[in-house]
């Protein structure tokens, strides 16, 4: 999952013009689409995310191991890692970014525990300005890697993740200041199932003042199980992410009846959607074949990836997380679409050749 050079015209998620002197100045007025936008100087909390955060634990394990996963931090070296599906994408946009700090915000549920101490201390390693709900009725979710040779075993337990509260959290008046602060937003569909109403809170907000809000399928058992959440989010969904296995079972369950990934995409952006100012643009990405986005219309574009030997490749979990990241590190910096593309391949290229959802200390992308 990463990108060659794409020969595409450049493409843009929308057709306003942002001042180029004042971030603060936001008069938008209609520009040509070959008019070329500067990149918008980044500040703190520019990019919101909101899920399920998981203290990923790592330990290399004998065989006979796996079945006692509570002793691993009693017996073995481990490592922690600030995991979980959409604060692994917020994390890979600020690594990516790098400076300034801070630019990512990230809301979920964790407990008052060592394991949530500590994924608090990961979190603000990786530079991420992370505003936990703290509660005592369940433990920090935690997802264990037990490494034994070249093969992983994955052991999650989502615990605390699951008591993400509205009224306790997002209503806060502090919380919710950070929330007004960013222009892009960032959702995995795993957290359709925690708290619907927090969601779309963020995505109205987002809609209602024309900022971006960005949506993830996930998992295919989120369109089957999910559907009815996943559809009253969907008319606020400006970006929508996948791959081709979550595109197939998003079509059969919307009855589209096609297998066809290109067709796939086009009537997904031609949902229903609220915000008409923008287009929806739908990213499916698959695996080693090209990452296909829509164009607006019936235009679709494919954008190679950039190729690995499959030897260098040591674990493709956090690879679609890693695409994203890297896409919305350039989407909030008003980039083009083919170069959000192209940074989220990058992204998944180095996050593929790594255990888990690590990186190095920093990214070489151009």
């Amino acid at each position: 999952m990463a990108s060659g050079e794409p020969r595409a015209k450049k493409l843009r998620l929308t057709d306003e013009k942002k001042e180029k002197k004042t971030p603060e100045k936001k008069t938008p007025e209609k520009t040509p689409e070959s008019s070329r936008k500067a990149p918008t100087k980044l500040g703190p909390n520019s990019l919101f995310g909101m899920g399920n955060p998981l203290l990923d634990i790592s330990a290399v394990v004998d065989k006979d191991f796996l079945e006692k996963f509570e002793e691993i931090v009693k017996k073995f070296k481990v490592e922690y890692h600030a995991g979980g599906a959409t604060q692994n994408s917020i994390k890979i946009a600020q690594w990516m970014i790098q400076d300034p700090h801070k630019v990512c915000t990230f809301f979920g549920c964790i407990g008052e525990d060592k394991f949530g101490e500590i994924l608090k201390q990961k979190a603000d390693e990786a530079h991420v300005d992370a505003y936990y709900y703290e509660q005592t009725e369940e433990p920090t979710g935690t997802c264990a890697a037990c490494i034994t040779g070249d093969n992983r075993s994955l052991v999650a337990n989502l615990a605390a993740a699951n008591c993400y509260k509205k009224d306790k959290h997002l209503d806060l008046k502090e919380n919710w200041k950070l929330v007004e602060k960013a222009k892009v937003y960032y959702i995995a569909g795993f957290f359709l199932t925690v708290s619907l109403e927090s969601i779309l809170k963020v995505a109205k907000h987002a809609s209602e003042n024309n900022k971006l809000f960005t949506l993830n399928l996930s998992a295919p058992f989120i369109s089957q199980f999910f559907k009815d959440a996943l559809m009253e989010v969907m008319p606020y969904v400006d970006v929508l992410f996948g791959n081709e296995m979550e595109a197939a079972t998003f079509s059969k369950e919307q009855g589209f009846q096609t297998e066809d990934i290109e067709e796939i995409a086009k009537k997904a952006e031609a949902l229903p959607k609220v915000n008409k100012k923008r287009p929806r643009i739908v990213v499916f990405t698959q695996g080693k074949d090209g990452t296909i986005m829509t164009k607006g219309g019936d235009k679709v574009e494919t954008f190679p990836v950039l190729k690995i030997d499959q030897k260098d490749i040591v674990d493709t979990n956090g690879a679609g997380d890693a695409f994203v990241g890297g896409f919305l590190s350039e989407l909030v910096q008003d980039k083009e679409l083919e170069q959000c593309v192209k940074a989220g391949h990058y992204a998944a290229n180095v996050i593929i050749r790594r255990a888990g959802c690590t990186f190095p200390e920093k990214p070489d992308f151009h």
